[in-house]
Order: structure tokens, then C-alpha cells, then sequence
């Protein structure tokens, strides 16, 4: 207080006494209105409130007008103005509300000076207040309207990676594919693919972008849209890239350089021949590998090695083959399954996915039970799992493909 923008209301039925310190308080450069009561004051409080109140009135009639204050929320502090002659009159209009005592008649104006340079601090705190937190509103506000506008954003990129997605449940005349994705967050940068090349062979790949969220989702549409580019060449005869995974991901690995996201991602790419038996794959850095079961109960990791995508300018992959003799099961995972299994390291870990394959544990429900996917809310990282098997629901299998594997000896093996 001390500016010619503070107004101060005097309420005092002394009128000598008012006009005097009105002429007080106007000579220290304040706006000065006058009442004679608090009822004649009460309009003023309906247009802009005064800056403090000087006020001679009874310690209840303070407390009702600090309660109409605090019901204004506003800072408006109150100096008892008093002929008191009793430290219990003091006392009591400070407990009903009065920020400071003035004793009449206004002799000594050092007392005058003295409540103003007290009351300056506190009304300026209390405006800096006032401002802070309106500011702290407005930013909330504005938060609030930011995530409200990226949940959307988020949820439409769910339902446009959704749609990215092959049916959850595939099957041609000889081949049933399901899958699982469980993104950590809203959007998922594991990806997944699989689709019939011709007649005779199909393609399955499982890719997981680094990162979580928005940009690692960006990397899967911008594989999306590359994967089909690349279906739409072999119709037209314009490239045949698709049919080798060691350049299919070439493929990936030039247009992601080109992006310049600074992302990466690992790839497991494989084409499963049916007429041949065989599942021919690349490995572009990806981990866990792939689960194999075949029909005579041997359960093994695939193995091979690779870089991964997006992080050299000329990488080349190897191609390798295994033999898909008799009814089998491929099962493709992403590494947040891992993060799941309670184990101490990676190795144990590894084994007790094996064992849960090994057991019978085949399909995305099974696993899903076993390792109570349904049941976790907060995922470290983003799940996703793919399963291969040419053993048809409308198809009768022979006993002997079927044969469960002698897990103790199975696991030892591999």
C-alpha cells in the first residue's frame, strides 16, 4: 500500500473523527471513502472491494463483516478503529477478526504510518498470492485441456494401430495364426504381421520399435505401409523383396534411415513353405527368438543372429532354414514377455518360457493364463505374441504329432 491505486473505506458514525482521518490517509496518497455504518458501506462491496478497511465499529459487527470477506475470498484486512481504553477491547476485536487496532483520537500519526507499513506487506503478499494462483489455475487449465486433446489424439492412433493389425485369428487350408498385443501405454511400438504370399507360402514377421508411446507407433505405420507397398509390388512384378526376409529387411532398414526418427527396431522375419516344410527366416537383432514345437515333441529356440533395423547404412542379414517335419507350433515373442516371468536373469527367464511351451502352453490363452497377462494393469513394456500352427481345429491329427515332449529332458537339451 503506499500507490494512489489504494482505496481505503473508513466506517465510523464519528464523522469528526472520520474527516480527520480521511484527511490523514488521503495526505499518504490514498483513495478514501466514507460510511457511516457497515449497512450504508454493504454496496460498495458489490462493485470492487476497498484495498483494508478502517472501521469503528462493535467486535461483532467485525466478525460479520471478516466472515462476508472470507466469503468474497478476498484479502481485505480490517483495522479496529477504537477509543479503547481497555486491553480487553483490543484483544477482542482482534479475535473477531481485525487485522490491527487503531486507538482514537488519531494524535500520534506514527501509529497511522506504522499499521500502513504493516498491512503494505501483508496486502501485498496476499495479491501475489491472488496472482499466483490464478496463474496456477489457468496453467491447470491449460493442462488439463493438453491431455485431455493427447488423450484423444492417443486413443485415435489406438484404434488406427488397431486397424493396422491382421485379423486376431487367421486361417488358410493348412496354416492358423492368432495374436496378442498388449501395448504399456496407450499406443504400442511392438508390431506384427502376417499374410498368405501365394498359394504355397506365408509370411510372419514380429517387430519391436525402441521406445514406448506416439513415436515408436509412428515406426510401425511407417512398417505398415511399407509391407504392403511391398504385396503390391510382387503383384505387380515391379519387386520380389518380399519373398526374402534377409531384404524384406533391407527394405525396413533404408526407408527407417531415411525418416532420420532416430529409432530403431528389432525384427524377426520368417516364411513358413508348405509344400517344402520348412520355415526360411531373418534375424534383425530380435529377442527372445521364436519358440519351435514340433509334432515329435522336440521344443527348441530357433537360432540365428543379426543387427537390428535402422541403426547402419549397409547391414546385410543371413538367411537361415529349419525343417518344419510333422505338425508344428511357432510361437513369436516380443521382449516385454520377458519382463513378466519372475526370474533372476534373462537366462532363467528364457527357460521358463520354454518350459511354459513345453508343457502344452501353445496358444495366446494358454500363455495368457500362465503368465496372468489378463491380470496385469501396469506392463513395463509392450507385449505382443504370435502363434503359427498348421494343426487345424477342423483338422484330425494324427496321435503321434501330437506327443507331449519329456519337459525335464527337453529343456536340458536346449
Amino acid at each position: 500500500m503506499g500507490s494512489r491505486t489504494e482505496r481505503i473505506l473508513i466506517i465510523d458514525p464519528d464523522a469528526v473523527a472520520a474527516k480527520e482521518l480521511e484527511r490523514l490517509l488521503e495526505a499518504r496518497s490514498f483513495y478514501v471513502s466514507i460510511h457511516d455504518d457497515l449497512e450504508s458501506a454493504a454496496g460498495l462491496f458489490e462493485d470492487t472491494l476497498p484495498d483494508a478497511i478502517f472501521a469503528d465499529i462493535p467486535p461483532d459487527a467485525i466478525h460479520k463483516l471478516a466472515h462476508q470477506l472470507d466469503l468474497e475470498d478476498a484479502f481485505v484486512p480490517i483495522v479496529a478503529c477504537h477509543a479503547a481504553s481497555e486491553a480487553q477491547e483490543v484483544v477482542a476485536a482482534l479475535r473477531c477478526g481485525a487485522a490491527d487496532v487503531l486507538i482514537k483520537p488519531y494524535r500520534d500519526t506514527s501509529a497511522i504510518d506504522d499499521v500502513l507499513e504493516k498491512l503494505s506487506d501483508r496486502v501485498r503478499i496476499s495479491r501475489l498470492n491472488q496472482i499466483y494462483r490464478q496463474e496456477l489455475e489457468d496453467a491447470n487449465r491449460d493442462l488439463r485441456a493438453g491431455i485431455a486433446e493427447l488423450r484423444a489424439d492417443q486413443n485415435a492412433g489406438r484404434k488406427v494401430q488397431l486397424k493396422m493389425l491382421p485379423d486376431r485369428h487367421y486361417e488358410s487350408s493348412w496354416l492358423a495364426i492368432e495374436h496378442l498385443i498388449k501395448p504399456s501405454l496407450y499406443l504400442s511400438g511392438d508390431f506384427l504381421d502376417y499374410f498368405r504370399l501365394d498359394d504355397n507360402r506365408t509370411l510372419v514377421y514380429i517387430a519391436d520399435v525402441s521406445g514406448h508411446g506416439a513415436s515408436s507407433a509412428f515406426v510401425t505405420v511407417l512398417l505398415k505401409n511399407l509391407t504392403n507397398r511391398l504385396q503390391r509390388n510382387i503383384r505387380r512384378g515391379s519387386s520380389d523383396d518380399i519373398l526374402y526376409p534377409d531384404r524384406f529387411l533391407e527394405r525396413i532398414n533404408s526407408e527407417l534411415l531415411d525418416t532420420g526418427l532416430g529409432k530403431h527396431l528389432t525384427v524377426f522375419a520368417g516364411i513358413i513353405d508348405h509344400d517344402e516344410r520348412k520355415l526360411t527366416y531373418a534375424v534383425g537383432a530380435h529377442f527372445p527368438m521364436p519358440i519351435l514345437a514340433d509334432g515329435h515333441g522336440n521344443c527348441r529356440f530357433l537360432e540365428g543372429t543379426g543387427l537390428p533395423i535402422g541403426l547402419f547404412e549397409s547391414p546385410e542379414w543371413d538367411i537361415y532354414e529349419t525343417s518344419l517335419e510333422g505338425s508344428f507350433r511357432l510361437i513369436l515373442f516380443s521382449d516385454g514377455i520377458l519382463e513378466v516371468i519372475k526370474a533372476k536373469n534373462l537366462d532363467e527367464k528364457e527357460q521358463r518360457l520354454l518350459e511354459l511351451v513345453s508343457a502344452g502352453r501353445h496358444t495366446i490363452a494358454a500363455l495368457s493364463e500362465a503368465l496372468n497377462l489378463d491380470e496385469i494393469t501396469e506392463l513395463p513394456d509392450d507385449i505382443a505374441i504370435v502363434t503359427v500352427t498348421d494343426i487345424l481345429p477342423s483338422r484330425d491329427v494324427p496321435s503321434d504329432e501330437l506327443a507331449q515332449p519329456d519337459i525335464a529332458n527337453q529343456v536340458a537339451a536346449n
